[in-house]
């Protein structure tokens, strides 16, 4: 660059002059050819060509403080102006050719690690001679390779340097094992000259993406490819999950600082995937699988790191998630199973969903953390909890009785905060049922206890779980439990008139009533009871009756005596007790004022009508709970007979003055009653069916029969999930009922009856 300018500047120089002295005068110029014989020296060429390559060779032999930079660039410039340039440009290759012969033998002599050395100090020799060189052929450079499209003398050096010494087979061969000798080297723990190896990574680099790719980098891979699978395999088979994931980490880790060291970037993306597929991938389900460190004793253990590193490792291999996902499902549903069949748990329901919820809350916290909230995973246990919870039928039931236990009154001292987040808790567990109206059901049933029996320890908790049930099912879902809460307004308002019309009557002495009037839509439904009212209420209930219908027409009143709550005032000999008893207990003791010694069971029952479950169960009550005992049984057993004899212990004591009396199991339904709920549940779900088939139809007005059943399942899932042999049925029924008919060529082919 610094002849080319210098020449530039005298020819310019030279052309102004010239035109300054032709500015004096207006005549033109003619150029005339010379008056006598020029003759070309016919070895011009080649003498001065002979001075170039000397030249060259004193370039290559490191002597070129003595050479005139400026004289050589001149000769090369007279040369391709005198168009010798293609003699120019076949011995300079000719000239470079020959010297790198000389050089791959200098390699080749070279013993042990001084052969990188070697090929290092020859490279860079090389690379300065080639950058004076190009200088003195500036104008070659800039005019006849450009004319000929020839290559560059820059990168013709480089070529011929990829030619005739890293491809030459004596070269080649050594270099390559060299190189992948000193990474193995390294990779095993030992110290290397990384400063060499990176000079020499770079010399392919600077040959060209390809060479460095074709001479190294394959052979690299291919190398790295052995290597990891070797190291994997010894290693899988010797050490724990979690020391593996530390060691695949660790290797990923030192692959990425030696591409920063000594290797291109563009590798790190081609080792990294090598060491994934080797360490991780081939391995991966063995891993996972492992019994005593795998992926199971991990969840277990809580072993959030190791859980965190087998993730990111996972993740970089092909196919992961399904492997992972798979693991991870099987673990949860074989977890989730032993909760849900165990035979202790399944028979409480506090142990049960507890449990449920300890083991939800933990695998959230593993969903989110150590697998980075991963949305497939997080599906996967989703998918879990959904299948193995419906494996036991009574999940809804228990659900439902956990949320009642943490709604009554015995949980009044905790915390507002507290008793939110557990019904958030319960409804990430009600998501996955699948048959929510038996959950509805038993809700009902519960919800009516406590508002009826005024154990409801907080409304707001109240109408919170509805408004959650509400946003999770729909309006309808809730509707009649928002019709109990109203109802229970309703009644409030009742009474307080009723109260303010008796004491102006000034009736009821010595009987204090309250009555809840229920919408029988909104309730649960409640077998009609035959119960006889003792006549110290008879003309209480009549009054109510009249007070209500003279304000309210259309409408009529049915007693449930066994819904209902007593205070009586007894007389233990001279100690005074205030017992708060069910309206059945209240009937069986009111007998007792006017017996003159024991009753029989058989007495008591015709003498109340009490249906004979409920008799027993409050018989049991009353006689054989230790501390609640105000009757006596004879003979003594845990079981009601009908021969047994009941009367009042005289010597019953408690350190209360106001003892309550609870019903026993009360609050559990027995096989038969369940069984009736089932049934009902049912029947009940018979016109949901149906009224979605008249749905889809009116719409779509002809549909095949696995259509049908496939959007009445879709419709209906938000409710429970329906058997295609109970949507069959209904299909049939509405076939007989002419709501439908079927296609008279098509029998699976179902045409709307308008």
């Amino acid at each position: 660059d610094v002849f080319g300018a210098t020449y530039g500047d005298v020819f310019a120089d030279v052309e102004t002059r010239a035109q300054a002295m032709a500015a004096p005068s207006k005549r033109a110029f003619r150029i005339e050819p010379f008056k006598h014989r020029v003759e070309a020296d016919p070895q011009y060429a080649e003498r001065t060509w002979k001075l170039l390559e000397d030249a060259i060779k004193e370039i290559h032999n490191h002597n070129a403080s003595g050479l005139s930079f400026e004289e050589l660039y001149r000769n090369a410039y007279n040369m391709v102006l005198h168009k010798y340039g293609d003699r120019l440009y076949g011995g300079l290759t000719q000239t470079l050719e020959s010297h790198l012969q000389e050089v791959v033998q200098s390699i080749h002599s070279a013993q042990g690690s001084d052969f990188l050395v070697q090929l290092n100090k020859q490279w860079q020799d090389h690379v300065k001679s080639m950058q004076m060189i190009r200088d003195i052929l500036m104008y070659m450079d800039r005019t006849y390779i450009v004319q000929q499209n020839k290559t560059p003398v820059h990168e013709l050096g480089l070529k011929l340097w990829k030619i005739h010494v890293v491809r030459n087979p004596t070269v080649q061969d050594r270099l390559l094992s060299t190189l992948l000798h000193s990474i193995e080297t390294e990779r095993k723990g030992e110290m290397i000259d990384r400063n060499l190896v990176r000079s020499t990574t770079k010399m392919l680099i600077d040959l060209g993406l390809p060479v460095y790719q074709e001479e190294f980098e394959r052979h690299f891979l291919s190398s790295s490819s052995k290597f990891y699978k070797q190291e994997s395999q010894e290693l899988v088979s010797v050490s724990s999950c979690p020391e593996y994931l530390k060691h695949a980490q660790r290797r990923l880790n030192e692959e990425v600082e030696r591409v920063q060291n000594y290797l291109d970037a563009t590798t790190e993306a081609k080792i990294l995937q090598v060491v994934d597929q080797e360490m991780v991938g081939a391995h991966l389900k063995t891993l996972l699988d492992m019994e005593n460190t795998g992926l199971v004793p991990m969840l277990r253990e809580d072993q959030y790191d190791d859980l965190a590193r087998l993730y990111m490792l996972s993740k970089r291999v092909d196919n992961w998630i399904n492997v992972l996902k798979e693991a991870f499902s099987a673990h949860l549903v074989e977890l989730g199973k032993s909760i849900v069949c165990d035979a202790e748990k399944s028979q409480e329901a506090v142990a049960f969903v507890e449990s449920l919820l300890s083991m939800k809350e933990k695998y959230s916290d593993i969903v989110h953390q150590p697998f980075a909230n991963d949305r497939t995973l997080s599906y996967a246990m989703s998918e879990a909890f959904e299948h193995f919870m419906n494996l036991n039928t009574r999940a809804p039931e228990f659900i439902s009785t956990y949320l009642d236990q943490n709604l009554r009154k015995a949980k009044k001292g905790a915390e507002e905060e507290d008793v939110e987040q557990t019904l958030d808790k319960v409804m990430s567990l009600f998501r996955y049922l699948e048959e929510k109206d038996v959950f509805e059901r038993y809700y009902k049933q519960h919800l009516a206890k406590r508002l009826l029996s005024g154990k409801s320890a907080s409304e707001d908790a109240e109408r919170s779980i509805i408004l959650k049930l509400k946003t999770e099912c729909g309006y309808q879902f809730t509707s009649k439990l928002e019709g109990m809460f109203n109802d229970m307004k309703t009644s409030a308002d009742t009474m307080e008139r009723f109260k303010q019309h008796s004491a102006e009557s000034s009736g009821n002495a010595g009987v204090d009533i309250n009555v809840q009037v229920l919408t029988s839509g909104a309730w649960p439904s409640q077998p009609s009871t035959t119960c006889r009212i003792p006549a110290e209420l008879e003309d209480c209930c009549e009054t109510f009756r009249n007070f209500y219908l003279s304000t309210h027409t259309g409408r009529k009143l049915t007693w449930q005596m066994n819904l209902g709550m007593a205070d009586l005032k007894v007389h233990f000999g001279d100690r005074k007790h205030e017992l708060h008893v069910s309206t059945y207990q209240m009937c069986i003791l009111l007998l007792f004022n006017d017996a003159e010694g024991p009753l029989t069971y058989e007495d008591i029952r015709q003498a109340t009508g009490i249906p004979e479950l409920d008799l027993q169960r409050s018989l049991q009550s009353l006689s054989l709970v230790k501390g609640r005992n105000v009757l006596t049984k004879d003979p003594m057993s845990k079981d009601i007979c009908s021969t047994d004899h009941f009367c009042i212990n005289e010597s019953f004591h408690s350190k209360l003055y106001r003892v309550k009396i609870g019903t026993v199991t009360g609050q559990k339904e027995h096989d038969p009653e369940r069984a009736e709920t089932r049934r009902k549940i049912e029947e009940d779900r018979k016109p949901q069916i149906e009224a979605a088939i008249v749905r889809i139809m009116k719409s779509r007005r002809t549909l095949d029969h696995n259509n049908l059943v496939s959007e009445v399942t879709s419709q209906l899932s938000s409710r429970f999930m329906p058997t295609p042999p109970a949507i069959k049925k209904r299909i049939e029924s509405l076939i007989e009922r002419e709501f439908l008919e079927r296609d008279g060529k098509q029998r699976t082919l179902y045409r709307y009856l308008a």
